[in-house]
């Protein structure tokens, strides 16, 4: 039997000694807390890493939509699925970079650039390599998620000023196979790795409301928090519905109280790292976006769309921001 008092005794030590390696009876035990408890310690180790008054904001856009061959089952971009959505080509520099000026001025200080591909091809790097380093040159942190990477393929990003790779798990390594079959978690972790190794930041999250149980969810925070370094930045999507996927057959939208459970459950296990409130947004409740902020959640991305699906407008995430004395730049 879990020695609860241990547990919050090792949440409490959390900020001091950030990288543990999480049990699974430690998570559950966690995660299973009185909510008051819970809320304490993430609370406490949220305060101790970072100010608890201050959002990050990002901005997401598609430099390439549609046509991937991964068979995803959540994702509207598969080209194995018919989602109603158009393939397009990378879009031309000087439109992304406009783009990212108009994101800045709305208050984004991250501009993270998506493509729908399995892994970039070298040309493609080449053209992606560019607009990173002219959107480093407005002033902002800069993100893409390409795909799968190669050593080679990650030190070019890393010489081009990117910031951050985003990479997502996705779920649980037990759950993995019921969502995707073209692409190995393996072949996520070594692409993490190649990331890490060229001195690039890590942005690594997953998706809930898939089907999936809370013990996935908990086994997705377990592989994040028991990699050799932690993420910089966690991001956790609520499942946003898709026609025409498979995951429409399985997915089921979380209790409230769960995902605020999650958040301060990541916090914890995670500590240093940045938890962002991504995909899904746009069904929560204000009160229930705001709980998660309590837990530790502090950064959201801002605009009306993230990729392919539909996000809270720039005005309703100002007009909480502000009556919570959350401090950010959509002042």
């Amino acid at each position: 039997m879990v020695d609860v008092v241990e547990i919050e005794r090792t949440a409490s030590r959390i900020s001091v000694a950030p990288h543990k390696h999480w049990e699974r009876a430690e998570a559950e035990a966690l995660y299973n807390l009185p909510f008051a408890d819970l809320m304490f310690q993430a609370q406490g180790v949220h305060r101790a890493n970072f100010n608890p008054n201050h959002v990050e904001t990002a901005s997401l856009l598609s430099i390439k939509t549609g046509g991937c061959p991964e068979d995803c089952g959540y994702c509207s971009q598969s080209a194995q699925y018919d989602t109603g959505l158009k393939a397009t080509r990378l879009m031309p520099r000087d439109e992304v970079v406009a783009v990212a000026q108009r994101a800045k001025d709305a208050g984004a200080t991250r501009f993270c650039m998506a493509a729908a591909w399995r892994s970039p091809k070298d040309r493609d790097l080449d053209q992606v390599c560019d607009m990173v380093s002219a959107v480093k040159g407005l002033g902002m942190e800069t993100c893409v998620t390409l795909g799968m990477l190669t050593p080679d393929q990650a030190e070019r990003l890393s010489e081009a000023g990117l910031d951050f790779y985003n990479h997502n798990v996705d779920t649980s390594p037990e759950y993995y196979d019921k969502i995707i079959t073209t692409r190995t978690l393996q072949d996520r972790i070594d692409t993490l790795a190649h990331v890490r190794d060229a001195g690039i930041k890590v942005c690594c999250g997953g998706i809930i409301g898939m089907g999936e149980q809370v013990d996935d969810r908990l086994g997705m925070l377990m592989l994040l928090a028991n990699l050799p370094s932690h993420p910089e930045s966690v991001p956790i999507n609520l499942w946003n519905e898709v026609k025409g996927v498979p995951v429409n057959d399985t997915a089921e939208r979380p209790d409230p109280i769960a995902l605020v459970r999650l958040v301060a459950t990541a916090r914890i296990m995670m500590p240093q790292s940045v938890v962002r409130l991504s995909a899904g947004r746009q069904y929560m409740t204000d009160e229930l976006q705001a709980m998660c902020f309590l837990a530790g959640a502090n950064s959201i991305f801002i605009g009306d769309v993230l990729l392919t699906t539909k996000n809270p407008q720039r005005d309703r995430d100002a007009d909480l921001l502000d009556r919570l004395g959350i401090t950010s730049r959509l002042a």
